[in-house]
């Protein structure tokens, strides 16, 4: 049966509302953007036809507002509802919600949301189907005792997984089983606050194995295939940031026995749209099933690469009753793709996730480049969604050339005004494990330690641009400016950078040339060439070079050299000094809600720790004492909404405290 509609709301935010929108503009369509209160002025709301606002910032009160969202359709004249991915994409009750309105549910019906959107009675309907799955527990009797019991059966390790939800959220990897009471309380407590549902499942850990998802889709004429694999090992926090298509672990035979896998999946659930089916590859080559994510993934760029297609215009041929326009033996890959997560967040930081406005925002572009993102000027990365910036994709004839542009962009890639991982991006691509194609899940965490993740300290090079774009800025530069009657003028400069005091010294050397005098006594001539906006054409000691430099808020943002710098001005500040009180304070990280307080006043608590936790940017965050004392205060209350660097608890020391 043939359906027919005419306007498109999609039910989302960011890159995936403006990916949606592209192609439906494309197809003749009419387009509605929702929006909160914290996203007004989005890049999302500015690219649709027509938008609405639906609530406060929080996503209660938003993009999870049923309701909201219902209404919006109803003022807009909406006759079809796209969810994104995240949010309600994989509700259920959202999609059921849609259809007796009397709209169209660009997505799987309820039914099929419902079975696998519980992991554990996904893995117990696919080991009823015959898709190999991986030894665990999926009952429910949820009680401490049992799932002690079957853990030991199943033997150490073994993963912990919130039974309704993804993304890493409710999930704790146990190593040894006296460490599990623990691990269920907190994967509860996470899973209870992201998705509603506290039931977890056990599985045995596959150590060290490849992330390999099969995109498939289904129509309403009985047709399901494949269009291969996506390798998606590269993670943290059981996270992915590394995306590719086709994985360098799967071979023809082994595709085909895994898509054969994921079209039985499929079946099983009389599937319509677009899915993936998520498994675990081994060493050996054995692969299990994990999940089915029924909705489109964050990730589908890089299949649209190598086959073609455009996914999004499937899922509106299937919504309108169309059968698949390609049947299994028509679907070819072509060369590689790989796809990387840009995110606001601080590697040096176990990759805290960060929130502020971001100061110049410059993607790459190039043959073979694509970029998917959301950010319009001068907009700031909220802290109450994903900090995810953009979505940055390489395809080549070869996953060398793919892996080559790849690098080639991240370095052109300019994002300036808080911390990003674009570093880390940058190395990773690099790395020569990733570069041969052996990456699995232990990537990141093997190779990119809290040593290699720490900020390079700035080279007097570095020190030497920044001084030059402070002074030829903030300087009077007036035709005796840089001369006094004993010649030329030299002028002191103290600049913080990277948490560090540096004292420095500027000449002018002619127009336009300056002189910089290092702490480590080297000497640099710096010629500032010419300027376009943020971008910067300089020559340092003869060799010239490119910076991009964006003053904001009395602070200088710098790209140079592969990196980027927030310098400060400290030439009139008092020297910087520890502050041993400053360990005393335990403060919220970003701005979010707080979920528990674990101590009192008046209660000693020992260094390392917890003492809070913080729900914010979609994760739990454990707010850990840095010293021993006694509580002298708490600043929040559960429930209330701290900023950033907010004091939580205040310590005392016992003596003082007594």
């Amino acid at each position: 049966m043939r359906t027919t509609f005419h306007k498109i709301l999609v039910a989302n935010r960011g890159e995936i509302a403006c990916r949606v929108f592209r192609t439906a503009r494309a197809q003749g369509y009419r387009t509605v953007a929702v929006y909160s209160e914290a996203d007004a002025g989005a890049l999302h709301v500015r690219q649709a036809d027509e938008a609405l606002c639906i609530g406060p910032p929080p996503v209660r009160e938003s993009y999870l507002n049923v309701e909201a969202v219902l209404r919006a359709a109803a003022a807009s004249g909406a006759d079809a509802i796209h969810p994104g991915y995240g949010f309600l994409s994989e509700n259920a009750a959202f999609a059921r919600a849609v259809q007796e309105a009397g709209l169209v549910f660009i997505g799987p019906d309820p039914h099929a949301i419902e079975q696998m959107g519980n992991k554990a009675a996904a893995k117990r309907l696919m080991l009823a189907a015959g898709v190999p799955c991986v030894p665990g527990y999926q009952g429910s009797d949820q009680s401490d005792a049992t799932l002690l019991r079957q853990a030991r059966e199943i033997g150490a390790p073994v993963m912990v997984k919130a039974a309704a939800g993804g993304g890493g959220r409710g999930m704790r990897l146990v190593h040894d089983l006296d460490d599990l009471p623990d691990a269920l309380a907190r994967a509860r407590s996470e899973a209870a606050n992201a998705f509603g549902s506290d039931e977890l499942i056990l599985e045995r850990a596959v150590i060290e194995p490849r992330h390999v998802e099969v995109q498939v889709f289904g129509d309403r004429h009985g047709h399901v295939i494949h269009l291969g694999e996506r390798d998606c090992s590269v993670q943290r926090r059981h996270q992915k940031v590394f995306e590719e298509a086709p994985s360098p672990a799967v071979d023809a035979a082994l595709r085909a026995r895994m898509g054969a896998a994921a079209v039985t999946a499929a079946r099983a659930v009389d599937y319509v749209g677009a899915g993936t089916v998520e498994f675990l590859l081994d060493r050996e080559g054995r692969f299990y099933f994990l999940e089915m994510n029924t909705r489109l993934q964050v990730e589908h760029p890089v299949t649209e690469c190598v086959t073609g297609l455009d996914l999004v215009a499937w899922q509106l041929a299937v919504a309108r009753g169309e059968p698949l326009p390609l049947a299994q033996d028509d679907v070819r890959l072509a060369g590689h793709a790989i796809e990387v997560r840009l995110y606001a967040e601080d590697p040096a930081a176990n990759f805290l996730p960060q929130s502020g406005a971001v100061a110049l925002w410059r993607p790459p572009a190039g043959a073979g480049i694509r970029v998917e993102h959301g950010i319009a000027p001068a907009q700031a990365i909220s802290p109450f969604y994903d900090p995810m910036i953009a979505k940055i994709i390489a395809h080549g004839a070869t996953r060398d050339e793919a892996r080559r542009r790849l690098a080639g962009a991240l370095a052109d890639t300019r994002v300036l005004g808080l911390p990003t991982n674009l570093g880390f991006l940058a190395d990773a691509t690099a790395h020569p494990e990733f570069a041969a194609g052996e990456a699995t899940t232990a990537f990141i965490a093997r190779h990119f330690g809290p040593e290699r993740l720490r900020p390079a300290v700035p080279d007097s090079r570095t020190l030497a641009v920044a001084a030059a774009l402070w002074f030829d800025a903030t300087s009077f530069h007036g035709p005796q400016a840089g001369f006094r009657s004993n010649g030329p003028a030299r002028w002191p400069l103290v600049l913080g950078v990277g948490g560090a005091r540096q004292a420095l010294h500027v000449t002018i050397a002619g127009r336009g040339r300056l002189r910089v005098e290092c702490p480590d006594g080297a000497m640099h001539a710096v010629d500032l060439l010419d300027a376009a906006g943020p971008a910067r054409r300089l020559a340092i000691d003869g060799l010239h070079a490119d910076a991009d430099a964006v003053f904001a808020e009395g602070r200088l943002h710098l790209a140079w050299q592969g990196a980027a710098h927030a310098v400060d001005d400290l030439t009139h500040a008092p020297p910087l000094r520890a502050d041993a009180a400053g360990d005393s304070a335990v403060r919220a990280p970003m701005n979010g809600r707080l979920l528990a307080v674990l101590v009192a006043v008046g209660e000693r608590v020992a260094k390392g720790q917890r003492v809070a936790v913080l729900e914010a940017m979609k994760m739990e965050h454990q707010l850990l004492a840095r010293r021993d004392g006694i509580v002298e205060r708490l600043g929040a209350a559960v429930g209330e909404q701290v900023a950033t660097r907010a004091v939580v608890v205040k310590l005392a020391d016992e003596a003082a405290a007594a």
